[in-house]
């Protein structure tokens, strides 16, 4: 099948999977699960014959999630480029990840160990289905347009995931309405919910999604010359050293992004006291926000070049690390979750479409490169979540953590002020 690029109903079709994927992301590691986690268990829970804190047996399962999607990534990439069975691979990650999230209906107090394996498996089956999503952005949109339809496909998945999410918390606030006996048994039912959404809407990208667009035929054993293939990527890599600096920029202002996200509802917690109803209409307004961010920061790459308009982005999110340390009431946390839900739409889309411009052109191993803009993201997501809890630790409060994620993102402006403008949409390595 030739892909022909540009076509807005493929476009639309690989922007539905973010729809799909994003009600994962907002309800289960956001706004639903952790709260419900904390409620059915109990302060030391047992987990495969280790008596362990709740909370560290959170933290500890959702990071263990991120690291396994990445050690597989690479691996995994390199063996769907080589066979040219890339859609595959994105659906069975897929299929992991809903049904793993449907299945978490069944956790109750008394099955904390089935229902975190689950935990880990749905965090498994996001994580490996979006590198290979990712790796199909160079493939259905030529290099102008790269940028608005990166931002498209974000928006798709916050308006879904809000979408899915007011219907879910419909059903906490009110669950005898909906003809349910608690808001227990509506948490677990909103993570039904989740996995047949992920499922449903997921089918419509695969119907229109390519197979093998390179005609791979995948001879020999898969596993060895998936390893060749991977070796030959990495290999090019070393020749490409505007995608290196992208990448060791990326690394360090992702830290401070994904930080801030997974941390902001814990911050408003912990030292503004915030309710959890204060807390859900955060969580909400930065997903609306980040519609609007995301398509105006594509529309600024537009004029002034993806490094500008990503630079311009970093430097907010450093006043915001600053904000946080001096506020110090609802009101001022409300605003600040407005320019955070700003900046995060512009700098998820604009991350993801400068890296797909970074790739070298004659490239046909698209998921292969893409693994490790994903093991990027996932080895810094991993690393600010430690060094945020390390310094909370030493300081003692989580507004010192929240000053020191500045200093990452500094050091990401650092490294990608050192790549010229991509604007005329030729510069390569």
């Amino acid at each position: 099948m030739v892909i022909e690029k540009n076509n807005n109903k493929l476009i639309n079709a690989w922007c539905m999977y973010d729809w799909a994927n994003s009600a994962y992301s907002l309800t289960i590691t956001t706004a639903v699960f952790p709260g419900y986690y904390l409620a059915v268990t109990q302060e030391k829970v047992n987990f495969l014959g280790f008596e362990l804190i709740n909370s560290v047996l959170y933290s500890s399962a959702l990071s263990f999630s991120f690291l396994i999607a990445a050690f597989l990534s690479p691996f995994l990439t390199a063996i769907a480029d080589y066979t040219g069975r890339k859609k595959l691979f994105m659906q069975i990650f897929c299929y992991l990840g809903s049904f793993s999230c449907a299945y978490l209906f069944f956790f109750t107090s008394d099955n904390v160990t089935l229902g975190m394996i689950a935990f880990v498996m749905a965090g498994i089956g996001f994580s490996g289905s979006i590198v290979f999503y990712n790796s199909f952005l160079p493939e259905i949109a030529t290099e102008d347009r790269v940028d608005k339809v990166s931002a498209r496909g974000f928006s798709f998945g916050y308006i879904g995931s809000v979408l899915l999410l007011i219907v879910n918390l419909a059903m906490l606030l009110k669950p005898q309405f909906f003809g349910l006996h608690d808001d227990g048994e509506a948490a677990r039912i909103s993570f039904l919910t989740v996995g047949i959404w992920w499922f449903l809407f997921a089918q419509y990208s695969f119907y229109y999604l390519p197979s093998n667009v390179y005609k791979r035929t995948g001879e020999g054993n898969w596993i060895f010359n998936g390893l060749k293939e991977l070796k030959k990527v990495f290999t090019d890599l070393e020749h490409h050293p505007l995608l290196k600096r992208f990448l060791l920029a990326f690394f360090f202002y992702n830290m401070g992004v994904q930080t801030v996200m997974y941390m902001a509802t814990i911050f408003g917690k912990g030292e503004l006291k915030l309710e959890t109803q204060q807390l859900i209409i955060v969580i909400l307004l930065i997903q609306i926000i980040a519609i609007p961010g995301a398509q105006l920061f594509a529309r600024i790459s537009g004029i002034y070049g993806n490094i500008k308009a990503l630079m311009i982005i970093i430097s907010i999110w450093i006043g915001v690390c600053i904000a946080a340390y001096y506020i110090n009431n609802a009101t001022q946390f409300y605003i600040l979750a407005v320019v955070v839900g700003f900046v995060m739409g512009g700098v998820q889309s604009m991350s993801r479409s400068t890296y797909a411009k970074l790739i070298p052109e004659n490239t046909i191993d698209h998921a292969s490169y893409f693994s490790f803009y994903d093991v990027a993201d996932k080895a810094s997501t991993f690393a600010g979540a430690a060094m945020f809890g390390l310094i909370n630790t030493l300081a003692g409060g989580m507004r010192p953590s929240a000053l020191a994620l500045g200093l990452f993102f500094i050091l990401g402006i650092i490294f990608i002020s050192r790549i010229p403008s991509l604007k005329s949409y030729n510069i390569k390595n």
